[in-house]
């Protein structure tokens, strides 16, 4: 299982200088990879009619993913980059096609696309897309994504996109760049167990995460693909200083078959962007000693 880091969107600031030591710090400490959250705007959640369903508002800061893996690409040598996850229906299909190939090329063939339909509808409606046919629409994007990463020339037709005979040059160094998936709802599952690369699930409290993971994988075989080929991302949060549980969980999900796991320092007291490197490196020593 690799091991990497969430990167501290929210608590890390805006300098470019401590974003490149953390990402750098975690590269030399020995994270295989760092994962970026993704949104394009904070709402204000005042006066919603129907309530704010999430903790992350117009107060929350958020780094663009791309272009932050842009800058980050020649600060690092080794790190793969991962968005968990972009919200990829909100966004034209073939710009992310050419940003996401550009930041493999300059990151030498270092990135994975992390993409999911997300819930935010006063970013779809900023963007100018539509929320309700996002489920649908998110396979013809993976479907024109792969297409574009893969051939010299396409010529596509679907329900969302046309393209006339023509493709991105340069070309990605991975040809297609992975395309991994975040989501639980049944529908969600259903589309990553038939199209993803690789999973990103949530799972609560209350979740019994073997019986989740067990019927995941029943799902990607009945699609006839083969379970061991499709990759599972763990986001595990530090939270309390309690070594003996990130040793335990850390375990525990090696034994579930988790591929990737990426320990979250956000929301466990950090009270600097400099005590986000801090935290990293004592989560590493703990599970390595």
């Amino acid at each position: 299982m690799k091991l990497g880091v969430v990167f501290p969107q929210t608590e890390i600031g805006a300098d470019p200088s401590l974003i490149k030591d953390f990402a750098q710090t975690a590269e030399s400490i020995g994270y295989d990879h760092m994962l970026c959250y993704d949104h394009v705007l904070g709402a204000d959640p005042a006066d919603r009619p129907d309530g704010w369903p999430a903790v992350f508002t117009h107060q929350a800061s958020f780094h663009e993913p791309l272009t932050l893996f842009a800058f980050l690409a020649g600060q690092t040598r080794t790190m793969e980059f991962v968005t968990g996850v972009m919200v990829l229906p909100q966004r034209q299909t073939v710009l992310v096609a050419k940003q996401a190939a550009e930041i493999d090329i300059l990151s030498g063939g270092r990135l994975r696309l992390g993409v999911a339909i997300g819930w935010n509808t006063v970013e779809y409606e900023s963007l100018g897309q539509s929320f309700s046919n996002r489920g649908r629409r998110i396979e013809e994007q993976i479907q024109l994504l792969r297409l574009l990463w893969s051939r010299e020339l396409v010529d596509f037709q679907g329900t969302w996109h046309r393209i006339d005979r023509a493709g991105l040059n340069p070309q990605s160094i991975q040809r297609p760049i992975p395309i991994w998936m975040g989501g639980t709802a049944n529908a969600a599952v259903n589309r990553v167990a038939r199209i993803g690369d690789g999973w990103f699930p949530h799972f609560r409290e209350e979740d019994d995460p073997s019986a989740i993971i067990a019927d995941f994988r029943s799902r990607v075989n009945a699609a006839g693909r083969d379970a061991d080929q499709v990759g599972m991302q763990i986001r595990l949060r530090m939270g309390a200083e309690d070594p003996d549980r990130w040793c335990r969980e850390v375990a525990q999900w090696g034994r579930l078959g988790a591929t990737h796991l990426a320990v979250n320092t956000m929301a466990s007291g950090v009270e600097t962007p400099r005590g986000h490197l801090k935290a990293i490196e004592r989560f590493w020593s703990t599970i390595h000693s």
